[in-house]
């Protein structure tokens, strides 16, 4: 049975301009598998035999969704729930009828999900969905890490930082976070692996963990120099042909000469090749705003970077997605 519309629903329906958040959700709307995922949580969702019926499963997802895409807190996500009827509409919340499940709700959700590793199980759904539909070729694989900052006050009940987080050195600057290393298509940019680990850890620890073992050439920066001489890499990769960019002083300090020339066009090609992997961490920092981690530990953080790069994919693929559909 179909709800009858609001009077504040019909006057927002009826307005002239599409507003920039109306078309994106419009668009994840449609390009995101809904019924997959459900079908993915269904099995460890509260099925509610006593008390109050749970709120349904693809509205939290939806609304865990939402706090993602927008980079807000718990309590920040219920207020703007309410003042927004973009999001509400989405969400497919009535005030009318219903209120907006509180920022409780959405903590246990998502407590639900780190328990059972669904964010990794959404991510690798998502992946699926995209090889699938021919955009993960998995021929090549792009490699990179970044760091997101932590909170590095000791003002909190423990009078400690987070000890799951750790600085680092980068250039002249030094950094107190967290590192996502991520793997990516060389011909798509969509990422397939995800890794969390402590900011002081090398890039080329992980990179083992970022290979799914069908591709055929590895593109990395400078900081995987001497990746394929690793004892993990050469005895479950060994096939892979690897190009990794030359340190600059290296090239700096070759005499000018033709040969000089030509490693910097070879270079500037690679570089152009592995450009692909910073738009990723474009979207995650920049349109979904996740330039800090929002917990404490690094389980959990990790857990929300697998969802993030999931979005972050949908995002990225979108176009070819809703001319599919």
């Amino acid at each position: 049975m179909e709800r009858q519309m609001s009077f504040a629903q019909s006057e927002y329906a009826r307005k002239k301009k599409t507003t920039r958040r109306e078309k994106f959700l419009a668009e994840m709307e449609q390009v995101v598998p809904w019924g997959r995922l459900v079908a993915l949580i269904e099995p460890h969702y509260p099925k509610g035999k006593r008390g109050r019926p749970p709120v349904g499963i693809e509205r939290m997802l939806r609304i865990y969704f939402l706090q993602q895409w927008y980079g807000l807190a718990d309590e920040a996500l219920e207020d703007t729930i309410y003042d927004s009827q973009a999001m509400r509409t989405f969400a497919g919340i009535d005030l009318g009828l219903e209120s907006v499940p509180d920022a409780t709700t959405l903590l246990k959700f998502r407590h639900l999900l780190e328990a059972h590793e669904l964010t990794k199980r959404i991510f690798e759904e998502i992946g699926a969905l995209l090889t699938e539909r021919k955009l993960l070729m998995r021929e090549g694989t792009l490699v990179d890490a970044t760091i997101i900052a932590a909170p590095s006050s000791t003002k909190n009940r423990e009078g400690k930082r987070d000890p799951d987080m750790h600085q680092t050195k980068k250039g002249n600057q030094w950094y107190f976070g967290m590192k996502a290393h991520i793997g990516a298509d060389a011909a798509s940019g969509l990422v397939h692996s995800v890794e969390g680990t402590a900011a002081n850890e090398s890039d080329i620890s992980q990179t083992h963990k970022l290979l799914h073992g069908q591709e055929k050439i590895v593109h990395a920066d400078a900081g995987y120099t001497g990746v394929e001489k690793r004892a993990e890499i050469i005895a479950a990769h060994s096939q892979v042909e690897w190009r990794v960019a030359t340190r600059r002083s290296k090239i700096k300090a070759m005499p000018g000469s033709w040969v000089k020339d030509l490693s910097v066009r070879f270079e500037k090609l690679k570089a152009q090749t592995r450009a692909l992997v910073e738009h990723p961490f474009h979207i995650i920092k920049n349109l979904f705003r996740h330039r800090k981690v929002r917990y404490r530990g690094l389980k959990k953080n990790t857990a929300q970077l697998h969802i993030l790069f999931a979005l972050a994919n949908l995002v990225a693929a979108k176009r070819e997605l809703l001319s599919a559909a």
